[in-house]
């Protein structure tokens, strides 16, 4: 099985950042278990990241990217050979366009 190299843009760092920060003003333990989750699933697409499904925007983006959900949050990236970069971590209600990601 083929493994990837993941990336993480610092854009989608600092998305993690904020997302922590927002749920620990509720919960330092549920924004705690979801970085956990989010790492976790991150993690994943070292060896699977084909089983994550195109998002709706790739059309309007110009490039395929893909995304893996978890609760509202969806991690959105793209796959560049044997390479994994991990562009944006965004709620599920918001749409992307090109200006929100890295040059």
């Amino acid at each position: 099985m083929r493994k990837y190299r993941v990336e993480i843009t610092r854009t989608a760092e600092l998305d993690i950042v904020e997302i922590f920060n927002y749920i620990a003003t509720d919960s330092d333990s549920a924004a705690k278990k979801w970085v956990i989750e989010i790492e976790r699933q991150i993690d994943t697409l070292e060896r699977l990241p084909l089983r994550c499904p195109v998002i709706p925007e790739s059309r309007e983006l110009g490039k395929e990217y893909r995304h893996i959900i978890h609760g509202n949050y969806r991690t959105v990236f793209r796959i560049d050979r044997a390479k994994i970069v991990i562009m944006r971590v965004v709620h599920t209600a918001r749409l992307l366009s090109l200006h929100l990601f890295e040059k």
